[in-house]
């Protein structure tokens, strides 16, 4: 409590000017695409990809062009519709011509255009595989990324992971990319291909001589056995994420940069079968089908020659066992990308293969982000399992020269109901398994703001405040006549490593007269904690919550905590509190006005009503004094929706009001929420130049989301 007051205090303790401004109306939002997968008992409706000979999209086919036929008999198309990826592309997130970033606005579900995780396989890449793998997704993010575009970079050696979440913000992919590393724990090594050692001759004709093998109780060799273990990792990690990618809208496309993987496993005796690995990828590929996701495969190694390299040491090697070591390269590099391969094809993606350029091999998969909705019903057979386990598809396109990209198949099991949380599970087990996952769980409306500020004893600190929709909790009626609720709260916050850094766990009971529960449920209620910061640096801190009736809410944000220690000019995270324009006016003309307001739930919710007034607070670090110990800031504040630029404010000097503490500087100030500016997501952001400063340390910036309501 003692850490967050102080903040809240700016907005009491001074008063600012109110800037008027002018804002035209917003266009309404066009509404979602529909679902590009549907599997149910009377429409089973697939994505189909037509390109050119050059593989181009091509976008004008007509329903008559093309023909579906399920196990070989043909369709009647019900259902033709053409979905492109092109888009408009503004200036969000790009500098302005005074070099200051546009914040990066949270995405609506309406504005989602594509849905795309970018899985590096860290599990088999080699260091090689890893550096160029690095330099591709930031290319991505830098160059190819789009406004409307929602993506996670995720890591299948990582462990629960904090900046796996689906975002827009490049804030955080930048802190992603940031992790990925080659590693040593993985079956990659230095290269693609392990150096080849200089081993002497064997007399293999006495009867003594017998090749070492390593019992691994499979049936496998060993080096196959690890590969195996290694690649159903990676499967169970791809198979957790498309689950969840289920719970987006429209099409979703995963991206995996990866050093392959063997499909079919080698017995001892030298024969290949199917195991563990076709399992695992026939089950993803079906749960890829169902979720509407797309897999397109990036061999990270580039184009490899399997000839023999200035690291082998071919000695005293005889030119049948060169051949015979030559040999099994060629085969190493042709099982491994058959399995990516299958996977993109069996899902209607692409495999990008034998190409050292793997910007231009994401730059193609983003150009075939146009398809085709094609549907039809099915007959009674469809899913009459004794019939039909399996459901071939097959789809013909009649012009000449195209080509026609679409999904294997579906198992004979119509559309289910999610499955609701088992109560086998534990109510920590139940948290857990809401904190952990890359998608928010919405039984119980959370909004999440999580607030970097530094205490002048303690250090910096984050303190988080959450607003619960207490009319989503399960109240009871007590004995003594109040109203009752429980919840269990289960809070952490990660480290950009993926480990959790600080926890906290509680269980908490409410009970409120009668007429106070009318105002709990209409407003709602703020609960807030805080963890100390040891290390700067990108963290995300997740919240889930559960009530005695079971149902969960869960949310999450990810917060960078710069470093203090290195004197640039810093500002902490932005607090706001709501005032009714004559509320404002009594504050401005006299401030010792005490108004009712609550600015811990306006920070927490960041809803400002219409046709009132803003106020906003921050504190300034590492601010530089003149010789006369004062500093020389200047203020200026920008409001953005949609990436555009609605409100440029001029630059004003910086004032004191009488502050003695030049170590933490409080910033307050104020907007005007015109009648002009309609309902819907803004974003403030504050700039502040230091004059005092080096050139290229002049300027800190920071921005806060906000939503007008009427």
């Amino acid at each position: 409590m003692t850490k967050f007051w102080p903040m809240i205090a700016l907005l009491v303790l001074f008063a600012a000017p109110v800037i008027a401004q002018n804002v035209t109306p917003t266009p309404k939002p066009t509404p979602p695409d529909d679902d590009v997968v549907k599997i149910s008992t009377n429409l089973i409706q697939i994505d189909v990809t037509v390109t050119d000979a050059k593989g181009k999209p091509i976008t004008d086919l007509k329903p008559n062009e093309i023909e579906i036929f399920e196990n070989g008999e043909k369709q009647k198309v019900s259902n033709f519709s053409f979905v492109s990826s092109v888009k408009e592309i503004t200036q969000q997130g790009k500098p302005t011509g005074t070099g200051i970033p546009i914040p990066t606005q949270k995405l609506r579900p309406e504005q989602i255009r594509r849905t795309i995780a970018l899985v590096v396989d860290d599990l088999s890449l080699s260091f090689e595989s890893a550096y160029h793998t690095r330099a591709a997704l930031k290319k991505f993010v830098d160059e190819q990324m789009q406004d409307g575009d929602l993506v996670a970079i995720v890591r299948t050696g990582a462990g629960i992971g904090a900046l796996q979440q689906f975002t827009g913000d490049k804030r955080m992919l930048y802190a992603a990319i940031e992790r990925v590393k080659w590693n040593p724990q993985g079956t990659g090594g230095v290269s693609a291909f392990a150096p080849i050692e200089a081993t002497p001759e064997t007399d293999t004709t006495g009867d003594e001589a017998t090749e070492e093998t390593v019992p691994t109780g499979t049936g496998q060799s060993l080096d196959d056995f690890r590969s195996a273990v290694f690649a159903t990792g990676t499967l169970g990690a791809l198979k957790y994420i498309v689950s969840g990618m289920g719970e987006l809208p429209g099409r979703k496309s995963v991206i995996l940069f990866s050093d392959g993987f063997k499909m079919f496993e080698t017995t001892e005796d030298g024969f290949q079968e199917s195991g563990r690995v076709m399992d695992f990828l026939k089950q993803l590929v079906e749960t890829a089908n169902r979720a509407s996701v797309v897999f397109y495969t990036v061999d990270a190694r580039g184009l490899q020659p399997a000839g023999f390299t200035a690291a082998d040491n071919i000695s005293n090697t005889s030119p049948d066992a060169m051949n015979a070591q030559a040999q099994s390269r060629r085969d190493q590099l042709i099982d491994t990308q058959e399995g990516l391969s299958f996977l993109a094809e069996e899902t209607g993606g692409l495999a990008i293969k034998n190409n050292n350029d793997l910007s231009g091999g994401v730059r193609r998969v983003l150009d075939d982000q146009s398809y085709y909705l094609v549907g039809y019903e099915p007959d009674a057979d469809t899913f009459d399992p004794v019939k039909r386990k399996f459901n071939a598809l097959t789809v013909k396109v009649l012009r000449p020269g195209a080509t026609v990209r679409y999904r294997s198949g579906f198992f004979n099991v119509a559309d289910r109901d999610k499955p609701t949380v088992t109560t086998t599970q534990t109510t920590g087990q139940q948290l857990n398994a809401a904190l952990v996952s890359p998608f928010a769980v919405s039984g119980i409306g959370l909004r999440l703001n999580a607030l970097f500020g530094d205490d002048a004893k303690t250090g910096p600190f984050v303190r988080s405040l959450l607003h619960i929709n207490a009319a989503d909790l399960r109240f009871t009626d007590a004995p003594d006549g109040n109203k009752k609720a429980s919840f269990d709260v289960l809070a952490v916050s990660f480290g950009d490593n993926g480990q959790p850094v600080d926890q906290l766990g509680k269980t908490y009971v409410i009970s409120i007269k009668p007429a106070a529960y009318a105002k709990m449920a209409a407003n709602g209620f703020v609960y807030h904690f805080a963890f100390p910061i040891k290390t700067a640096g990108a963290y995300q801190y997740r919240v889930a919550i559960k009530d005695s009736s079971g149902k969960i809410g869960s949310a999450s944000q990810f917060i960078e905590v710069p470093d203090l220690k290195k004197k640039r000019l810093t500002l902490s995270s932005i607090i706001l509190e709501n005032l009714s324009n004559d509320d404002w006016l009594r504050k401005r003309d006299n401030a010792e006005t005490r108004i009712a307001t609550d600015p811990m739930s306006d920070t927490a919710l960041r809803r400002i009503k219409s046709n009132s007034v803003m106020r906003y607070g921050l504190e300034i670090y590492n601010a530089k004094l003149s010789s006369a110990k004062q500093p020389q800031l200047q203020i200026k504040i920008r409001v953005f929706r949609d990436g555009k630029l609605l409100l440029d404010g001029t630059q004003k000097p910086f004032e004191l009001f009488g502050q003695t503490d030049m170590t933490h500087l409080k910033l307050t100030g104020a907007v005007a929420i015109g009648e002009k500016m309609l309902p819907g997501d803004y974003v403030l952001q504050l700039i502040v130049t230091d004059t005092l400063a080096k050139t290229k340390q002049q300027i800190a910036t920071q921005f806060v989301e906000f939503e007008v309501t009427y």
